[in-house]
């Protein structure tokens, strides 16, 4: 039987399992991640307000129910096994493990308290285990003009009853962490027509109770602009938050000493500056990180390969990392259709991995969040690894 593992069981590496097992009914695919439970960016980079999106993970569940796909959490690569041990045991090997590292400014001050990476930020409000939980200012100057700003916008504009059918915790989500704000700034460095926002994104902050929204220099023509000029009216009586976009200027310096105090832009034309007081800069201008030495169907070398934003660098949405995800699992069915199957795969895995929690662990843990749910919530997520730890050993009959 061919064996495959992939490693990061986020929606990368999900579904190139889903396309693999389509593509090869009779292979084993092992699925490893380093937390304890799978999903990753859907669990915890996609909005918790938003769980329309964060349904693709039926089909995952589908995934492991039905065809011969396990589960190792609470595993890393290079710690508790290596690199070299994996492609010894399975016929090949997928790296889906994405890129985690905010993106730096560049500029004078972005070390002040006051600066964080939209990472550290989305990592606090969706329970990231054992994630810091960053305090937000009452004035706020977000950096990006992409749908990672429009979610950090739309979060800290929320009312708290806003939350509702979200996966916040009330306790300490979002809801507390920006419970204070009264003023937002978002600035990009592109004109508004080059803005990389998600026009639906945008026409839903017109549904914000508590947010009144200004767009300054939206003029041309294109969806984003519609939109953009469509929520520019959005004014209810008695808002408590103040939004503001600014198009096309470039961060040149933040100011303050023992903290955050403004941030100094010029236009990207060079023509003008604006100056914004503040006491948090949140910025969204993507990731980095080492990406992989693959070609153009995902292949590093034989046996091994790569997807996802590890391979492809820190772009393109779910969907595209799905499209991505099958072509890389073409070319590996492609790359297995003659392969001689004489390694051991999973059993090497169970043998060697006696601590990783498998998919039943996994389906504790969720049965635990979902049973402790409000009444106004989605699910409570558990917010530290030894918490999880403990509830995916218990016994099935405990």
């Amino acid at each position: 039987m061919t064996s495959i593992a992939i490693v990061g069981a986020g929606p990368s590496g999900c579904y190139t399992a889903q396309a693999l097992a389509k593509a090869l009914p009779d292979a084993r695919i092992d699925l490893i991640d380093r937390l304890p439970v799978p999903y990753g960016l859907i669990r915890y980079g996609v909005a918790p307000d938003h769980q329309g999106t964060k349904a693709v993970i039926r089909q995952f569940e589908r995934l492991f129910t039905r065809n011969d796909v396990a589960f190792f959490g609470n595993v890393t690569l290079g710690a508790d096994l290596t690199l070299e041990d994996l492609r010894a045991s399975h016929e090949a090997v997928v790296l889906a493990t994405g890129l985690h590292t905010d993106r730096r400014l560049g500029i004078a001050g972005e070390d002040l308290p006051g600066v964080i990476g939209s990472g550290v930020v989305t990592r606090g409000w969706n329970d990231y285990p054992d994630a810091e939980r960053p305090q937000i200012g009452p004035r706020v100057v977000i950096v990006g003009n992409g749908n990672v700003a429009v979610d950090l916008l739309r979060i800290l504009a929320k009312a708290p009853a806003e939350f509702d059918g979200s996966d916040f915790a009330p306790e300490s989500g979002a809801a507390l962490m920006a419970a204070g704000v009264t003023r937002i700034d978002v600035v990009g460095r592109s004109g508004a027509g080059m803005a990389k926002f998600d026009p639906v994104m945008l026409r839903e902050l017109g549904r914000l109770a508590q947010a009144s929204l200004h767009v300054h220099g939206a003029t041309g023509e294109g969806k984003v602009i519609e939109a953009l000029q469509a929520i520019d009216v959005h004014r209810p009586e008695g808002a408590t938050r103040e939004v503001h976009f600014h198009f096309g200027w470039t961060p040149e310096d933040i100011e303050g000493r023992a903290c955050v105090e403004a941030v100094r832009f010029r236009a990207s034309n060079g023509e003008g500056a604006l100056h914004l007081p503040c006491d948090t800069v949140l910025t969204a201008i993507g990731f980095d990180g080492e990406t992989a030495q693959a070609d153009g169907d995902g292949r590093i070398a034989e046996g091994l390969y790569a997807t996802g934003w590890y391979r492809r660098g820190p772009r393109g949405t779910i969907p595209e990392n799905r499209a991505d995800a099958q072509a890389v699992a073409a070319r590996i069915a492609a790359d297995l259709a003659q392969a001689t199957s004489d390694k051991p795969g999973r059993a090497a895995l169970t043998a060697g991995l006696p601590e990783a929690v498998g998919y039943d662990g996994w389906r504790r843990i969720d049965a635990a969040e979902c049973a402790a749910c409000p009444p106004d919530r989605a699910r409570r997520k558990i917010a530290t690894r030894a918490e999880m730890l403990t509830l995916a050993r218990q016994s099935e009959d405990r």
